[in-house]
């Protein structure tokens, strides 16, 4: 009887050996004569532990990492395939205290599914929202999501309702649905680990979208550096339309819906959604003044609904068990749950899914183990590059939107990158200006010169005495307001985030070096 063998394809276990473990293990398996049959699952998110082989047992699978291609040969002769004790062995996967305390629903399959398998997909209640929807009528699909309490997972966190609503109401001869899976923030994986583990659930999402605001087409604006990602869609997108849950005819309902793969232009802005747009029809990405909004005038001029990965794949599970099921996870507006991704100087790096509500202090200590250099924790940047600087005293603040926004920071899509306490907090708000000045497609002066210059002030700041300093920290803050109240989009109007929360937590990384010396 054949042994089935789970050896992750993500592309996080690739780049720590994957690839040559599964290889390892076939080859031993032959050499033993013994049955094995390999599949190449998604990763469950346990980076510490990848590659995280794991083996299908009458009990569930039982767990084994972080697995080198030269620890095969002492794992069969474990008798691994029987759950044989070994100095790897974490016992039953579903076990192990980092995954079992999670909560997780959007990434309920991934790690468990062959992403490749329609029927796997199925076997574990995929399209059954898909099914659901299609008895519904668009506007009772659009109640729904607005009832779930949805926000938009990618950053901006807008009520992902109001967003269908507006696209359903706008009168057209044709509407779109886009996905953001330009995923370009530092220390988030959550959008990859999707599409390369369970790429169904995207395709569902977008295809109950479509549904719900009378879009025929569909596109995924995929980050350049991603091509795992790329054959794992292009494979399910395929799978789909040959099984008729894509197509002129989905599931028989005599509703059209295509979907397919765009590569994206390799540049940050192009994660902004109207940025995304003008790259989509093939011109250069700059943002667009809004009004109007892209429901309205969006894709080639038509009304669009934009979302990114997460929030389109949380989609399904809403319809599937209903609104309230989903709202009922969470607090205060925060509703459902929230893929974090952890990141930096960790112990235990890798992607947490709970409902909001719990704190940073425990994300970082429970889950993340602490330093990995075991050093104090000094400061956490939340939400990508252009987040704030969370000092230590702030961590026991929620995971919540609104409680982030109190403390002058974001969740943006849930990445967490960890520093002790010999990071220079100095150096980190002078890199935030410098990848603003980078990336910035330079439509919109704040953005284009004010982050040129910031990077020039903040020089000024470190190289001088504390009259210059003090003098040139004014002309700093001054300059990120301006930036704040004037930029076109995000990327200028959030470049000043970790600049004022490192001068307001960390004032001392900023004395300049004749201080310094004097001291």
């Amino acid at each position: 009887m054949s042994i089935t063998v789970y050896v992750p394809r993500d592309a996080g276990a690739l780049s720590l050996g994957a690839e040559a473990v599964a290889t390892a293990i076939a080859g031993e398996a032959r050499q033993r004569n013994v049955d094995v049959r390999i599949v190449r699952n998604g990763s469950r998110g346990l980076y510490w532990l990848e590659p995280l082989v794991e083996v299908g047992t009458a009990d569930g699978r039982v767990a084994y990492g972080p697995v080198q291609a030269g620890d095969v040969a002492a794992l069969f002769d474990a008798d691994f395939l029987h759950a044989g004790t070994h100095p790897l062995a974490w016992g039953p996967t579903e076990d192990i205290p980092w995954l079992k305390s999670q909560q997780r629903l959007t990434f309920a399959r991934v790690g468990i599914v062959d992403p490749r398998s329609l029927d796997d997909y199925r076997a574990h209640g995929g399209y059954r929202g898909l099914e659901a929807a299609l008895r519904l009528g668009g506007a009772d699909i659009v109640q729904a999501v607005t009832d779930s309490g949805l926000r938009g997972r990618g950053g901006a966190a807008f009520p992902a309702g109001i967003k269908w609503k507006t696209c359903l109401d706008a009168p057209a001869d044709q509407k779109y649905i886009v996905c953001n899976a330009d995923e370009g923030d530092s220390g988030t994986y959550a959008d990859r680990m999707i599409m390369e583990g369970d790429p169904f659930a995207l395709i569902e999402g977008m295809t109950i979208a479509g549904l719900a605001v009378g879009a025929s087409r569909g596109y995924i604006y995929l980050r350049c550096e991603y091509p795992h990602a790329r054959h794992a869609l292009e494979a399910a997108i395929a799978s789909a339309e040959a099984d008729g849950c894509l197509g002129d005819d989905v599931r028989g309902s005599g509703r059209p819906f295509r979907l397919e793969v765009r590569m994206a232009a390799g540049a940050y802005i192009c994660g902004e959604e109207t940025s995304l747009l003008e790259s989509l029809e093939g011109k250069r990405g700059q943002v667009r003044f809004k009004p109007p909004l892209p429901a309205i005038e969006g894709l080639f001029g038509k009304p669009t609904v934009i979302n990114n990965v997460v929030t389109l794949a949380s989609v399904p599970i809403i319809l599937d068990k209903g609104a309230a099921y989903y709202r009922d996870y969470g607090i205060g507006r925060s509703r459902g749950t929230l893929p974090l991704q952890l990141a930096g100087n960790l112990k235990r790096p890798g992607l947490v899914e709970r409902a909001f509500g719990l704190t940073l202090r425990e994300l970082i200590e429970d889950y993340g183990g602490g330093t990995a250099s075991g050093r104090p924790v000094r400061a956490v940047q939340v939400g990508g590059p252009l987040g704030a600087y969370i000092p230590a005293s702030q961590l026991d603040t929620p995971i919540d939107y609104e409680a982030f926004v109190a403390i002058g920071g974001m969740l943006g899509h849930g990445g967490l990158v960890v520093f002790d306490d010999t990071v220079d907090m100095a150096a980190q708000a002078r890199y935030a200006m410098e990848f603003c000045a980078i990336e910035s497609c330079g439509k919109c002066t704040p953005c284009r010169i004010g982050s040129t210059r910031g990077v020039e002030v903040i020089d000024r700041i470190v190289a001088g005495n504390a009259a210059e300093r003090e003098r040139n920290e004014v002309l700093l803050r001054d300059l990120c307001q301006t930036m704040l109240a004037g930029s076109l989009c995000a990327l200028g109007g959030m470049a000043p985030f970790p600049v004022l929360s490192a001068l307001d937590h960390f004032p001392e990384d900023f004395a300049g070096a004749a201080d310094k010396t004097a001291t």
